[in-house]
């Protein structure tokens, strides 16, 4: 069998000639925040489950690890990571629509979901540990 090179017809472009744009850094960056999310996401909470049916000393265990300042770092991360995902879902259910294709626009509201999720991730973070009912 010929290869597409052979049979005269185009191959398909590689990412190496693409320049690089916030739009597509973004769609591909809902990929990898969705495998975040399903798999860190899952086996933090597989852990905590796990801990708290288990025993009063696995849980402090996980609370220990949790509470920690890498533990802080990675809810921090985890909880961007969904915020990040969240935004760019509402961009492409968006854009699913017909809307957001114009050649400004795309960017721009590629743009908007790191802005957004930035500034969710903070009000998240700011209303938990100083919001009513923080200790």
């Amino acid at each position: 069998m010929a290869s597409n090179s052979e049979a005269g017809r185009p191959l398909s472009p590689h990412l190496s000639i693409w320049k690089w744009r916030v739009h597509m850094a973004t769609s591909i960056f809902h990929r990898v925040t969705g495998n975040a999310l399903a798999f860190a996401g899952l086996a933090l909470f597989t852990w905590w489950l796990a801990a708290a049916a288990t025993s009063p000393d696995a849980y402090k265990t996980f609370l220990s690890v949790a509470t920690s300042p890498l533990g802080w770092i990675v809810w921090v991360g985890l909880s961007w990571v969904f915020f990040q995902h969240l935004m760019s879902g509402i961009r492409h259910l968006l854009m699913d629509t017909g809307w957001g294709y114009e050649r400004g626009l795309s960017p721009l509201t590629a743009g908007w979901t790191v802005a957004a999720s930035t500034l969710a991730t903070a009000a998240f973070w700011a209303f938990h540990l100083f919001g009513p009912g923080a200790n």
